[in-house]
Protein backbone atom coordinates (compact mmCIF):
# COMPACT_ATOMS: atom_id res chain seq x y z
CA UNK A 1 0.00 0.00 0.00
CA UNK A 2 1.08 3.38 -0.90
CA UNK A 3 1.31 6.39 1.24
CA UNK A 4 -2.01 8.64 1.93
CA UNK A 5 -2.26 11.52 3.80
CA UNK A 6 -4.86 13.58 4.44
CA UNK A 7 -4.40 17.02 2.76
CA UNK A 8 -5.97 20.32 4.46
CA UNK A 9 -6.48 21.90 0.71
CA UNK A 10 -8.36 19.60 -1.13
CA UNK A 11 -9.89 17.91 1.92
CA UNK A 12 -9.46 14.97 0.70
CA UNK A 13 -7.26 11.49 1.48
CA UNK A 14 -4.38 11.70 -1.34
CA UNK A 15 -2.00 9.33 -2.35
CA UNK A 16 1.10 11.11 -1.71
CA UNK A 17 3.34 11.35 -5.14
CA UNK A 18 6.64 13.51 -4.31
CA UNK A 19 7.83 16.02 -6.46
CA UNK A 20 11.10 14.47 -6.71
CA UNK A 21 11.21 10.30 -6.69
CA UNK A 22 13.28 9.88 -3.89
CA UNK A 23 13.29 12.88 -1.92
CA UNK A 24 10.75 14.69 -0.16
CA UNK A 25 10.58 18.57 0.92
CA UNK A 26 8.78 19.26 3.87
CA UNK A 27 8.57 22.93 5.71
CA UNK A 28 6.43 23.02 8.95
CA UNK A 29 5.57 26.35 10.60
CA UNK A 30 7.80 26.34 14.27
CA UNK A 31 7.14 28.44 17.56
CA UNK A 32 7.77 32.32 17.90
CA UNK A 33 10.09 32.60 20.50
CA UNK A 34 8.15 34.90 22.92
CA UNK A 35 8.16 32.17 25.90
CA UNK A 36 8.55 28.81 27.67
CA UNK A 37 7.06 25.84 25.34
CA UNK A 38 4.29 23.89 27.21
CA UNK A 39 2.99 20.82 25.73
CA UNK A 40 0.08 22.48 23.17
CA UNK A 41 3.26 24.21 21.81
CA UNK A 42 5.20 21.10 20.70
CA UNK A 43 2.88 18.63 19.68
CA UNK A 44 3.25 19.88 16.31
CA UNK A 45 6.80 18.88 16.43
CA UNK A 46 6.12 15.19 17.44
CA UNK A 47 3.62 15.02 14.89
CA UNK A 48 5.85 15.97 12.06
CA UNK A 49 8.82 13.66 13.18
CA UNK A 50 6.75 11.01 13.21
CA UNK A 51 5.83 11.96 9.90
CA UNK A 52 9.41 12.42 8.79
CA UNK A 53 10.49 8.76 10.63
CA UNK A 54 7.72 7.34 8.47
CA UNK A 55 8.92 9.02 5.22
CA UNK A 56 12.60 7.81 6.02
CA UNK A 57 11.86 4.48 7.52
CA UNK A 58 9.23 3.21 6.04
CA UNK A 59 9.48 4.80 2.45
CA UNK A 60 13.24 5.02 2.26
CA UNK A 61 13.02 8.82 1.17
CA UNK A 62 15.87 11.49 1.86
CA UNK A 63 13.67 14.34 3.68
CA UNK A 64 14.98 17.88 4.12
CA UNK A 65 12.95 19.31 6.92
CA UNK A 66 12.82 22.77 7.47
CA UNK A 67 11.66 24.22 10.71
CA UNK A 68 11.40 28.01 10.86
CA UNK A 69 12.04 30.22 13.99
CA UNK A 70 10.05 33.38 14.25
CA UNK A 71 12.30 35.13 16.37
CA UNK A 72 10.80 38.48 15.36
CA UNK A 73 7.18 39.89 16.08
CA UNK A 74 4.82 42.12 18.27
CA UNK A 75 4.26 39.75 21.00
CA UNK A 76 8.36 39.28 21.59
CA UNK A 77 8.72 43.02 21.31
CA UNK A 78 6.06 43.05 23.87
CA UNK A 79 6.84 40.68 26.31
CA UNK A 80 10.52 41.71 26.26
CA UNK A 81 9.62 45.36 27.20
CA UNK A 82 7.38 44.30 29.97
CA UNK A 83 10.21 42.02 31.43
CA UNK A 84 12.70 44.85 30.76
CA UNK A 85 14.78 43.06 28.31
CA UNK A 86 16.49 42.83 24.87
CA UNK A 87 14.32 41.92 22.33
CA UNK A 88 17.07 39.73 20.65
CA UNK A 89 18.13 38.24 24.07
CA UNK A 90 14.71 37.52 25.23
CA UNK A 91 13.82 35.67 21.63
CA UNK A 92 16.68 33.75 21.45
CA UNK A 93 16.15 32.51 25.20
CA UNK A 94 13.26 31.02 24.89
CA UNK A 95 14.50 29.86 21.17
CA UNK A 96 16.66 27.94 22.98
CA UNK A 97 14.47 26.51 25.55
CA UNK A 98 12.35 25.43 22.86
CA UNK A 99 15.08 23.51 21.35
CA UNK A 100 15.82 21.57 24.82
CA UNK A 101 12.29 20.75 24.83
CA UNK A 102 12.33 19.19 21.46
CA UNK A 103 15.41 17.21 22.42
CA UNK A 104 14.34 16.25 25.73
CA UNK A 105 11.39 14.83 23.54
CA UNK A 106 13.33 12.83 21.40
CA UNK A 107 12.14 15.33 17.95
CA UNK A 108 14.91 14.54 15.42
CA UNK A 109 16.70 18.07 14.67
CA UNK A 110 15.94 19.51 11.66
CA UNK A 111 17.60 19.22 8.26
CA UNK A 112 17.11 23.53 8.05
CA UNK A 113 16.17 25.89 11.08
CA UNK A 114 16.28 29.67 9.57
CA UNK A 115 15.26 32.12 11.60
CA UNK A 116 13.33 35.09 10.42
CA UNK A 117 15.65 37.95 11.02
CA UNK A 118 18.47 36.07 8.87
CA UNK A 119 15.73 36.34 5.54
CA UNK A 120 14.92 40.02 5.62
CA UNK A 121 16.63 40.37 1.96
CA UNK A 122 14.98 37.06 0.55
CA UNK A 123 11.33 39.17 2.31
CA UNK A 124 12.23 42.39 0.52
CA UNK A 125 12.96 40.69 -2.92
CA UNK A 126 9.37 38.62 -2.60
CA UNK A 127 7.45 41.86 -1.54
CA UNK A 128 9.21 43.62 -4.56
CA UNK A 129 7.32 41.15 -7.13
CA UNK A 130 4.30 41.31 -5.41
CA UNK A 131 4.07 45.24 -6.23
CA UNK A 132 5.16 44.62 -9.61
CA UNK A 133 3.09 42.19 -10.47
CA UNK A 134 -0.16 44.33 -8.58
CA UNK A 135 -1.03 42.12 -6.22
CA UNK A 136 0.58 44.18 -2.88
CA UNK A 137 1.12 48.27 -2.25
CA UNK A 138 2.99 50.54 0.42
CA UNK A 139 1.00 51.99 2.52
CA UNK A 140 0.32 56.42 1.11
CA UNK A 141 1.03 57.64 4.45
CA UNK A 142 5.20 56.59 4.29
CA UNK A 143 4.67 54.64 7.43
CA UNK A 144 6.80 51.76 6.17
CA UNK A 145 3.64 49.51 6.21
CA UNK A 146 3.44 47.36 2.72
CA UNK A 147 0.08 45.13 2.43
CA UNK A 148 -1.25 42.53 0.55
CA UNK A 149 -3.81 43.19 -1.65
CA UNK A 150 -6.34 40.45 -0.98
CA UNK A 151 -8.91 41.45 -3.67
CA UNK A 152 -6.06 41.33 -6.53
CA UNK A 153 -5.95 37.63 -6.01
CA UNK A 154 -9.08 36.12 -6.91
CA UNK A 155 -8.16 32.79 -5.45
CA UNK A 156 -7.62 34.08 -1.95
CA UNK A 157 -9.87 31.64 0.51
CA UNK A 158 -8.74 28.51 -1.28
CA UNK A 159 -6.68 26.92 1.60
CA UNK A 160 -9.74 27.00 3.65
CA UNK A 161 -12.65 27.08 1.63
CA UNK A 162 -13.64 31.07 2.32
CA UNK A 163 -15.68 33.83 0.40
CA UNK A 164 -13.78 36.46 0.94
CA UNK A 165 -16.61 38.86 2.32
CA UNK A 166 -17.47 36.49 4.82
CA UNK A 167 -13.98 36.93 6.31
CA UNK A 168 -12.97 39.37 9.43
CA UNK A 169 -10.35 42.16 8.94
CA UNK A 170 -6.94 41.20 9.15
CA UNK A 171 -5.62 42.25 12.40
CA UNK A 172 -1.66 42.07 12.43
CA UNK A 173 -1.60 45.98 11.50
CA UNK A 174 -2.70 49.18 11.61
CA UNK A 175 -5.32 49.99 9.44
CA UNK A 176 -4.61 53.16 8.23
CA UNK A 177 -3.62 53.01 4.78
CA UNK A 178 -5.52 49.44 3.59
CA UNK A 179 -7.44 49.45 0.45
CA UNK A 180 -9.56 46.81 2.25
CA UNK A 181 -9.59 46.09 5.82
CA UNK A 182 -8.78 42.21 4.86
CA UNK A 183 -5.94 43.14 3.40
CA UNK A 184 -2.91 42.10 5.47
CA UNK A 185 0.54 43.30 6.39
CA UNK A 186 3.75 42.07 4.43
CA UNK A 187 5.70 44.35 6.12
CA UNK A 188 5.19 46.70 9.18
CA UNK A 189 7.18 49.92 9.42
CA UNK A 190 8.56 50.95 12.51
CA UNK A 191 7.00 52.47 15.22
CA UNK A 192 8.94 55.30 17.36
CA UNK A 193 8.32 53.60 20.70
CA UNK A 194 9.93 50.26 19.24
CA UNK A 195 13.66 49.20 19.35
CA UNK A 196 15.80 50.74 16.14
CA UNK A 197 17.54 47.57 16.36
CA UNK A 198 14.05 45.79 15.87
CA UNK A 199 13.69 47.00 12.37
CA UNK A 200 15.95 46.94 8.95
CA UNK A 201 16.02 49.31 6.03
CA UNK A 202 14.24 48.89 2.78
CA UNK A 203 13.16 50.66 -0.17
CA UNK A 204 9.51 51.08 1.77
CA UNK A 205 11.10 52.47 4.71
CA UNK A 206 12.75 50.83 7.85
CA UNK A 207 10.73 48.14 9.72
CA UNK A 208 10.11 44.20 10.43
CA UNK A 209 8.57 41.25 8.22
CA UNK A 210 5.02 40.47 8.46
CA UNK A 211 4.31 37.12 9.84
CA UNK A 212 3.02 35.49 6.98
CA UNK A 213 6.03 36.87 4.53
CA UNK A 214 8.70 35.25 6.81
CA UNK A 215 7.62 31.50 6.26
CA UNK A 216 6.87 31.72 2.22
CA UNK A 217 10.42 33.81 1.67
CA UNK A 218 12.46 31.01 4.30
CA UNK A 219 10.34 27.99 2.35
CA UNK A 220 11.40 29.24 -1.40
CA UNK A 221 14.58 29.72 -0.17
CA UNK A 222 15.21 26.44 1.70
CA UNK A 223 12.89 23.94 -0.68
CA UNK A 224 12.42 25.80 -3.98
CA UNK A 225 9.48 27.48 -5.37
CA UNK A 226 7.61 24.46 -5.18
CA UNK A 227 7.75 21.62 -2.62
CA UNK A 228 6.45 18.65 -1.35
CA UNK A 229 4.48 19.14 1.88
CA UNK A 230 3.69 21.89 4.31
CA UNK A 231 2.94 21.50 8.27
CA UNK A 232 1.60 23.29 11.51
CA UNK A 233 -0.60 22.96 14.08
CA UNK A 234 -4.35 23.10 13.11
CA UNK A 235 -5.11 26.81 14.05
CA UNK A 236 -2.45 28.39 11.14
CA UNK A 237 -4.78 26.96 8.84
CA UNK A 238 -6.22 30.61 8.95
CA UNK A 239 -4.84 33.58 8.35
CA UNK A 240 -1.18 32.45 8.61
CA UNK A 241 -0.94 29.54 5.81
CA UNK A 242 -3.97 30.86 3.92
CA UNK A 243 -1.89 34.09 3.31
CA UNK A 244 1.22 32.31 3.21
CA UNK A 245 -0.57 30.58 0.08
CA UNK A 246 -2.00 33.65 -1.28
CA UNK A 247 1.22 35.61 -1.41
CA UNK A 248 3.68 32.68 -2.87
CA UNK A 249 0.76 32.01 -5.48
CA UNK A 250 0.23 35.88 -6.35
CA UNK A 251 3.96 35.98 -6.79
CA UNK A 252 4.29 33.04 -9.49
CA UNK A 253 5.50 30.42 -7.06
CA UNK A 254 3.47 27.00 -6.91
CA UNK A 255 4.62 26.48 -3.53
CA UNK A 256 3.28 23.38 -1.16
CA UNK A 257 1.71 20.44 -3.00
CA UNK A 258 0.12 18.72 0.21
CA UNK A 259 -1.16 20.30 3.71
CA UNK A 260 -1.12 18.72 6.48
CA UNK A 261 -2.30 19.89 10.18
CA UNK A 262 -1.73 18.68 13.56
CA UNK A 263 -4.90 19.09 16.03
CA UNK A 264 -4.99 20.94 19.66
CA UNK A 265 -4.19 20.15 23.38
CA UNK A 266 -7.16 20.95 25.05
CA UNK A 267 -7.39 21.19 28.78
CA UNK A 268 -11.16 21.41 30.01
CA UNK A 269 -12.18 21.43 26.53
CA UNK A 270 -9.89 24.57 25.41
CA UNK A 271 -7.09 25.37 23.37
CA UNK A 272 -4.06 24.64 25.71
CA UNK A 273 -2.73 28.50 25.34
CA UNK A 274 -0.89 30.96 27.25
CA UNK A 275 -3.83 33.13 26.88
CA UNK A 276 -5.78 30.94 29.21
CA UNK A 277 -3.32 30.38 31.95
CA UNK A 278 -3.60 26.46 31.59
CA UNK A 279 -0.14 26.16 30.67
CA UNK A 280 1.75 23.03 31.67
CA UNK A 281 5.94 23.51 30.50
CA UNK A 282 7.90 20.84 28.93
CA UNK A 283 10.27 21.24 31.64
CA UNK A 284 7.84 20.91 34.59
CA UNK A 285 6.16 18.24 33.47
CA UNK A 286 9.02 16.17 32.97
CA UNK A 287 10.51 16.75 36.34
CA UNK A 288 7.99 14.13 37.86
CA UNK A 289 7.42 12.23 34.56
CA UNK A 290 9.87 10.84 32.03
CA UNK A 291 10.71 12.35 28.90
CA UNK A 292 9.80 9.10 27.02
CA UNK A 293 6.09 8.59 28.42
CA UNK A 294 5.20 12.51 27.65
CA UNK A 295 6.91 11.56 24.17
CA UNK A 296 4.35 8.61 24.04
CA UNK A 297 1.69 10.55 25.46
CA UNK A 298 1.79 13.33 22.50
CA UNK A 299 1.96 11.01 19.81
CA UNK A 300 0.20 7.80 20.27
CA UNK A 301 -3.02 9.68 18.56
CA UNK A 302 -3.85 10.61 15.47
CA UNK A 303 -2.24 13.63 14.18
CA UNK A 304 -5.35 15.41 13.14
CA UNK A 305 -7.35 14.33 16.18
CA UNK A 306 -7.35 16.79 20.08
CA UNK A 307 -5.92 15.18 22.88
CA UNK A 308 -7.92 16.25 25.81
CA UNK A 309 -4.96 16.46 28.50
CA UNK A 310 -6.74 15.44 32.49
CA UNK A 311 -5.66 14.08 35.59
CA UNK A 312 -4.17 10.53 35.14
CA UNK A 313 -3.22 10.95 31.20
CA UNK A 314 0.16 10.35 31.60
CA UNK A 315 -0.25 7.57 34.28
CA UNK A 316 -2.17 5.76 31.20
CA UNK A 317 0.89 6.81 28.92
CA UNK A 318 3.26 5.33 31.71
CA UNK A 319 1.82 2.57 31.80
CA UNK A 320 1.44 1.22 28.12
CA UNK A 321 5.42 2.64 28.11
CA UNK A 322 6.53 0.21 30.99
CA UNK A 323 4.26 -2.86 29.75
CA UNK A 324 6.39 -1.76 26.43
CA UNK A 325 9.54 -1.91 28.03
CA UNK A 326 9.01 -4.91 30.26
CA UNK A 327 8.53 -7.72 27.38
CA UNK A 328 12.00 -6.12 25.75
CA UNK A 329 13.77 -6.63 28.64
CA UNK A 330 12.22 -10.04 29.17
CA UNK A 331 12.72 -11.54 25.66
CA UNK A 332 16.20 -9.27 24.68
CA UNK A 333 17.83 -9.08 28.43
CA UNK A 334 19.70 -6.11 27.40
CA UNK A 335 19.36 -3.64 24.35
CA UNK A 336 20.66 -5.12 20.84
CA UNK A 337 23.27 -3.99 18.86
CA UNK A 338 21.33 -4.15 15.94
CA UNK A 339 18.66 -5.38 14.60
CA UNK A 340 16.99 -6.51 11.07
CA UNK A 341 13.53 -7.17 11.57
CA UNK A 342 10.94 -5.73 8.79
CA UNK A 343 8.09 -4.16 9.83
CA UNK A 344 4.82 -6.21 10.54
CA UNK A 345 2.37 -5.28 7.19
CA UNK A 346 -0.48 -4.38 9.50
CA UNK A 347 1.71 -2.01 11.00
CA UNK A 348 2.91 -0.43 7.72
CA UNK A 349 -0.65 -0.49 6.87
CA UNK A 350 -2.33 1.49 9.55
CA UNK A 351 1.05 4.30 8.94
CA UNK A 352 0.20 4.23 5.47
CA UNK A 353 -3.39 5.16 6.46
CA UNK A 354 -2.63 8.92 7.16
CA UNK A 355 -0.37 7.99 10.13
CA UNK A 356 -3.27 6.12 11.64
CA UNK A 357 -0.89 5.48 14.81
CA UNK A 358 -3.53 4.23 16.73
CA UNK A 359 -3.52 1.67 14.72
CA UNK A 360 -0.18 1.28 14.34
CA UNK A 361 -0.12 0.95 18.39
CA UNK A 362 -2.77 -1.74 18.29
CA UNK A 363 -0.17 -3.75 16.16
CA UNK A 364 2.63 -3.31 18.73
CA UNK A 365 0.80 -4.16 21.71
CA UNK A 366 -0.78 -7.12 20.16
CA UNK A 367 2.91 -8.44 19.29
CA UNK A 368 3.88 -7.58 22.78
CA UNK A 369 1.38 -9.64 23.84
CA UNK A 370 2.21 -12.83 20.89
CA UNK A 371 6.00 -12.28 22.64
CA UNK A 372 4.41 -12.17 26.07
CA UNK A 373 2.48 -15.76 25.33
CA UNK A 374 5.93 -17.07 23.58
CA UNK A 375 8.18 -16.34 26.49
CA UNK A 376 5.45 -18.09 29.03
CA UNK A 377 5.56 -21.61 26.50
CA UNK A 378 9.70 -20.86 26.71
CA UNK A 379 9.89 -20.16 22.77
CA UNK A 380 12.74 -17.77 23.28
CA UNK A 381 13.31 -17.64 19.76
CA UNK A 382 9.98 -16.75 18.23
CA UNK A 383 10.09 -14.41 21.22
CA UNK A 384 12.94 -12.50 20.67
CA UNK A 385 11.91 -12.25 16.35
CA UNK A 386 8.75 -10.56 17.81
CA UNK A 387 10.58 -7.97 20.34
CA UNK A 388 12.86 -7.28 17.79
CA UNK A 389 9.84 -5.95 15.43
CA UNK A 390 8.47 -3.80 18.30
CA UNK A 391 11.74 -2.14 18.40
CA UNK A 392 11.60 -1.59 14.90
CA UNK A 393 8.06 -0.50 15.56
CA UNK A 394 8.59 1.53 18.24
CA UNK A 395 11.28 3.19 16.40
CA UNK A 396 9.27 4.33 13.48
CA UNK A 397 7.31 6.33 16.41
CA UNK A 398 10.24 7.56 18.25
CA UNK A 399 9.39 5.33 21.46
CA UNK A 400 11.94 2.75 21.15
CA UNK A 401 13.21 2.35 24.77
CA UNK A 402 16.61 1.23 23.71
CA UNK A 403 17.25 4.58 21.35
CA UNK A 404 19.70 6.52 22.64
CA UNK A 405 17.82 9.60 23.40
CA UNK A 406 15.87 8.07 25.98
CA UNK A 407 19.36 6.51 27.61
CA UNK A 408 18.97 9.28 30.48
CA UNK A 409 15.76 9.02 31.59
CA UNK A 410 15.60 5.33 32.17
CA UNK A 411 14.43 4.12 29.02
CA UNK A 412 17.55 2.69 27.82
CA UNK A 413 17.96 1.18 31.45
CA UNK A 414 20.33 -1.48 30.37
CA UNK A 415 22.33 0.06 27.89
CA UNK A 416 25.31 -1.53 25.90
CA UNK A 417 27.53 -0.97 28.76
CA UNK A 418 25.47 -3.32 30.92
CA UNK A 419 24.66 -5.58 28.31
CA UNK A 420 28.06 -6.95 27.66
CA UNK A 421 29.31 -6.65 31.28
CA UNK A 422 26.13 -8.71 31.77
CA UNK A 423 26.77 -11.24 29.54
CA UNK A 424 30.41 -11.47 30.80
CA UNK A 425 29.20 -12.66 33.89
CA UNK A 426 26.95 -15.26 32.31
CA UNK A 427 29.27 -16.54 30.19
CA UNK A 428 31.96 -17.16 33.31
CA UNK A 429 28.94 -18.50 34.81
CA UNK A 430 28.16 -20.67 32.44
CA UNK A 431 31.75 -21.94 32.19
CA UNK A 432 31.95 -22.84 35.97
CA UNK A 433 28.67 -24.59 35.65
CA UNK A 434 29.86 -26.90 32.79
CA UNK A 435 33.27 -27.27 34.89
CA UNK A 436 30.83 -28.48 37.61
CA UNK A 437 32.20 -25.58 39.92
CA UNK A 438 28.15 -25.00 41.43
CA UNK A 439 29.79 -22.70 44.54
CA UNK A 440 31.62 -20.67 41.89
CA UNK A 441 28.50 -20.27 39.77
CA UNK A 442 26.24 -19.50 42.36
CA UNK A 443 28.32 -16.65 43.19
CA UNK A 444 28.29 -14.89 39.79
CA UNK A 445 24.74 -15.41 40.37
CA UNK A 446 24.53 -13.61 43.52
CA UNK A 447 26.75 -10.70 41.79
CA UNK A 448 24.14 -10.30 39.16
CA UNK A 449 21.05 -10.86 42.02
CA UNK A 450 23.23 -8.12 44.41
CA UNK A 451 23.68 -5.57 41.62
CA UNK A 452 19.46 -6.06 40.54
CA UNK A 453 19.75 -8.15 37.53
CA UNK A 454 17.51 -11.87 37.35
CA UNK A 455 18.73 -14.72 35.65
CA UNK A 456 16.67 -17.21 34.23
CA UNK A 457 17.89 -20.83 33.34
CA UNK A 458 15.76 -21.55 29.96
CA UNK A 459 16.10 -24.91 27.85
CA UNK A 460 17.55 -21.69 25.53
CA UNK A 461 19.87 -20.92 27.78
CA UNK A 462 20.59 -18.80 30.32
CA UNK A 463 18.66 -15.19 30.04
CA UNK A 464 18.36 -12.08 31.76
CA UNK A 465 16.70 -8.82 32.69
CA UNK A 466 16.34 -5.96 35.40
CA UNK A 467 15.05 -6.55 38.56
CA UNK A 468 12.81 -3.81 38.43
CA UNK A 469 11.04 -4.71 34.78
CA UNK A 470 10.73 -8.11 36.12
CA UNK A 471 8.74 -7.02 39.22
CA UNK A 472 6.58 -4.58 36.79
CA UNK A 473 5.04 -7.55 34.59
CA UNK A 474 4.20 -9.64 37.99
Amino acid sequence: MSLHIYDTATRQLREFQPLQEGRVGLYICGLTTQGSPHIGHVRFAVAFDILRRWLTIGHAYDVTLVRNVTDIDDKILDKARANDAQWFAWSYEHERQTSDALDLLGVGRPTYEPRATGHVTDMVELMETLIEKGHAYAAPDDSGDVYFDVRSWPAYGELTHQNIDDMEDAADADPRGKRDPRDFALWKGRKSDEPESASWPTPFGRGRPGWHLECSAMARRWLGETFDIHGGGIDLRFPHHENELAQSRAAGMDFARYWMHNGWVTLGGEKMSKSLGNTLAVTEITKTVRPLVLRYYLGAVHYRSTIEYHEGSLDEAAAAVSRIEGFLDRALGCAPTAFDAGLPQAFSAAMDDDLNVSGALAVVFDTVREGNIALDEHESAKARELALQVVAMTDVLGVNPYAPEWASDGGDRSGHALGSLVDALIEQRAAARAAKDFAAADRVRDQLAAAGVVVEDTADGARWSLAEATTEQT
